[in-house]
């Protein structure tokens, strides 16, 4: 017996001799996983989660009347400027000098979009005086909940989607910044939602890639700062998120490596057959 179909044979097509297991191969292209590794990763979501709660207790401070509006906007175009400080300092510029982007047209995009959204603040703040004070909570919590299940965590999934994560987190902003007390809030408040969804994603990328010890730092850093201002409103809620948090940095990669163990895919001569010569010279 032969393992062709182009010859007869006293066989019947799908006949198998003794040795067709013998070729049986299991988990030939699963991926070995380190804890630390793991945990290095969940640094994203974590962010993400923290850049989420943040965002949401600057709203309710500045909602209750603890914290002004140009209080807010001077802290914000402070950390600003050492951000962008620090986004060029980490490679020494060398991702400014490969976009061929200035910092003339830096400067010129941010005075565009802080003109627009100052011009556009009252609009912003009577845009939704129609809708009732509850769908506008039940709304910006779902759209949050999407920025986050969108979000660009470095994984090749078709479910990911940057732009859509990052418009879901600005009509959030939009919606809370519309139950403000004035304008000139709403105006800080989605400033604030662009610099929290745009631009520090953009930094903690650059500080994953380049320098790992200092992205952990600030990871740790974030997470803590964002405790102890939820600590401030709830002492539960606070206990809680510290709970999830861990629960993502720690119990789930290891729950995953446990898993991996587990793994059993099997390959052999039943499945599909893979070209793997180059055939680009006949197209």
């Amino acid at each position: 017996w032969q393992k062709v179909l182009y010859e007869r044979q006293p066989f019947p097509d799908n006949y198998v001799d003794q040795r067709f297991l013998e070729e049986l191969r299991k988990n030939v292209h699963a991926r070995q996983y380190r804890y630390q590794a793991v945990v290095f990763q969940s640094g994203a979501v974590v962010q993400q989660l923290c850049s989420v709660c943040v965002f949401v207790l600057t709203w309710w401070y500045m909602d209750a009347g603890l914290l002004s509006p140009q209080g807010l906007f001077a802290a914000a175009l402070v950390s600003s400027l050492l951000g962008y400080v620090l986004f060029d300092a980490v490679d020494g510029g060398a991702g400014r000098w490969a976009s061929g982007r200035t910092r003339w047209a830096d400067l010129k995009s941010t005075l565009v979009f802080a003109a627009f959204t100052y011009g556009f603040s009252p609009v912003l703040k009577t845009l939704t005086e129609s809708i009732s004070t509850d769908t506008i909570y039940a709304m910006s919590a779902l759209m949050l909940l999407g920025h986050l299940i969108f979000f660009d965590y470095g994984a090749n999934a078709a479910i990911v989607s940057s732009t859509l994560s990052l418009n879901m987190a600005i009509f959030a902003s939009v919606c809370l910044a519309s139950r403000l007390p004035r304008a000139l809030h709403a105006f800080v408040m989605v400033t604030f939602a662009m610099q929290m969804f745009a631009l520090w994603p953009m930094l903690q990328k650059k500080l994953k890639a380049r320098t790992p010890r200092c992205y952990v730092a600030v990871t740790v850093l974030f997470a803590l700062v964002a405790l102890v201002a939820l600590a401030t409103v709830s002492s539960v809620g606070a206990v809680l998120f510290a709970s999830l948090l861990l629960a993502i940095s720690c119990l789930c990669p290891y729950c995953l490596i446990r898993l991996q163990l587990l793994k059993d895919n099997i390959h052999g001569p039943w499945d599909e057959a893979e070209i793997k010569e180059d055939l680009s010279r006949f197209l």
